[in-house]
């Protein structure tokens, strides 16, 4: 319950002090690309589960709210798709996909930000996993497809 208590610290919050840290280190502006100090030898996983800490580091909250805003995007043009779609399956497929792309983000940013525990889900498109961006890519795919479908 509280990461900065000595003994989580060392222990079961070791994952969230760093990651905060690294929101910490990067304030406005962020240290520069290739300068975070926290990926090097203390944030387990930096490549994966705590990307956005790494990103928050090396890029600041500029770069955070861009990364954010990029989701955004994901997020209202997946709306759009489901609003607009040719017939009912595509509609409740899109929504679909909008929803669980964006409970991965949500989870994740949560996650780095010390609201949920760890829980060991990717950033989609950002974050090391093949399978992953596999798997993201296919659903953008599908998403784009049932956008374009004809009457």
């Amino acid at each position: 319950m509280d990461p900065w208590n000595k003994e989580n610290q060392l222990d079961s919050a070791y994952q969230l002090t760093h990651s905060l840290m690294a929101f910490g280190t990067g304030g406005f502006w962020g240290t520069g690309l290739g300068q975070s100090f926290q990926k090097l030898f203390y944030l387990p996983e930096p490549h994966t589960d705590f990307i956005l800490a790494v990103i928050g580091e090396e890029f600041g909250l500029v770069g955070v709210l861009f990364i954010i805003c990029f989701y955004c995007v994901i997020l209202w043009k997946g709306i759009f798709i489901a609003l607009n779609a040719k017939n009912r399956e595509g509609a409740i497929v899109a929504v679909g996909i909008t929803i669980a792309l964006s409970l991965q983000v949500s989870v994740n940013m949560g996650v780095a930000l010390g609201i949920f525990p760890t829980t060991g889900l990717t950033l989609p498109f950002l974050s090391y996993g093949g399978s992953s961006l596999v798997i993201n890519m296919m659903l953008i795919g599908i998403l784009i497809n049932i956008g374009s479908a004809k009457d």
